[in-house]
């Protein structure tokens, strides 16, 4: 048994109570005003992206999967958001063309379309999107529709040439591959004064959510419930070919790929044979989709950030009530003139390939049809899989000069 004590029970002071609680009170707030931008240095704009060239002559930083100066014309063009890594060349003269690229790899995968459309008299402008190869990411902001119309005109901005023209047919033409293509449409929402017409290549926009994205892109690429830095380590895990250039297998919730049940998910893999994949068939380059894949993964420390995001925000799935915007737009094109090349007939080129895994050509073609009119656009298949824009590069270039010309002498 305690021996008794020797205070007496005496109670506390009187305000002990009232004073505890006020200077708890007082420490919460003088923390969370240490915490707050006035006591704090601010958070950077942007995350930078990798060096174009070694900051030293002794640095160990290499480009050997994309030099800067793999396309010709380059630019570096600075904005609020960050550095844009842009191409443009051609001739100055001739009819423009603008390109939008996927969403992880960067603008030279587009390089056999755009130097084939420059041999033919063109006037081309490629650019990485932002927190892709040596465009900075920036930060606080979600990679949506909005940020990237606001980088198409930001991009637009910084030639020397007229590239917005004065009126229909008088401004350029805008080619969108897989997640650039569901960007162009997006684009021509808002902004179809200045397309003169539109070609998209694989295209995002009407990829079905419910058939093509199964439980672990669910988890990954949502908010809120696991810390933003274990969701970003987890998806570069996730999106990082294996060394070696990848086994070309899709993973294990891709199995059924192109059957009738289950979902897949298609944000680590493009389908079999992706990772191995050459991104261009000129030169002795030897540059393959797993190469500069895993380059970004390691070098660019905005690149997961910039991935995650566009998958939750950006125009990828479902845009049927979107597309249907750009299909009355087109018809009443196509009542008012038929001068226009492309867009002026009322039509759309869609380029596809027969064995794509990702934007499957039973889905998209009559979700297209649907959504633009059955007169609003034009398949072209070819025999490839989601690699089609850089595997078929001259051929989808061939295929949007046929469309653009065909569209010049006012035919339907």
């Amino acid at each position: 048994m305690a021996p008794p004590s020797l205070l007496p029970n005496l109670p506390p002071p009187p305000g002990t109570y009232t004073s505890l609680a006020l200077g708890t009170a007082i420490g919460l707030t003088v923390a969370y005003l240490l915490r707050s931008p006035l006591f704090t240095s601010p958070s950077p704009k942007c995350i930078p992206a990798p060096p174009p060239e070694p900051p030293s002559p002794s640095s160990s930083v290499s480009h050997p999967y994309y030099p800067p100066s793999i396309l010709p014309g380059r630019r570096p063009f600075r904005t609020p958001y960050g550095t844009i890594n842009i191409y443009e060349f051609g001739s100055p003269t001739g009819e423009k063309v603008l390109f939008l690229p996927g969403i992880g790899t960067p603008v030279l995968a587009l390089g056999d379309m755009a130097l084939r459309l420059a041999e033919q008299g063109y006037r081309v402008m490629l650019f990485d999107l932002f927190g892709r190869g040596y465009s900075d990411c920036p930060t606080g902001v979600e990679f949506d529709s909005r940020l990237y119309a606001s980088q198409i005109l930001m991009v637009l901005a910084s030639s020397e040439l007229s590239w917005t023209g004065g009126g229909e047919g008088k401004g350029f033409h805008l080619v969108g591959y897989s997640l650039g293509g569901g960007l162009a449409v997006d684009f021509a929402r808002y902004f179809g004064h200045m397309v003169r017409s539109l070609v998209v290549v694989a295209n995002g926009g009407l990829v079905r959510r419910d058939r093509h994205v199964g439980w672990k892109s669910k988890v990954l690429y949502s908010r809120g419930w696991l810390p933003e830095w274990v969701l970003e380590w987890a998806v570069g895990r996730r999106i990082r070919p294996s060394k070696g250039g990848g086994t070309d297998e899709v993973g294990v919730e891709d199995h059924d790929v192109r059957g009738v049940g289950g979902k897949t998910d298609h944000d680590a893999n493009g389908g079999k044979g992706w990772d191995s994949t050459l991104l261009s068939k000129r030169g002795e380059s030897q540059t393959t989709v797993a190469d500069v894949m895993d380059w970004q993964v390691r070098e660019h420390k905005g690149f997961v950030r910039a991935f995650r995001s566009s998958i939750r925000c950006a125009p990828i799935y479902d845009q049927g009530e979107e597309w249907r915007e750009v299909g009355a737009m087109l018809e009443v094109r196509r009542r008012r003139d038929k001068t226009v090349a492309g867009s002026g007939r009322g039509k759309v080129l869609m380029v596809l390939g027969r064995t794509d895994s990702v934007v499957v050509l039973e889905e998209v073609v009559g979700d297209a049809r649907r959504a633009l009119g059955e007169d609003g656009v034009e398949v072209v298949v070819l025999e490839a899989g989601h690699e089609v824009a850089f595997t078929h590069g001259m051929e989808v270039a061939d295929a949007a000069m046929r469309f653009w010309r065909e569209g010049e002498g006012g035919e339907a």
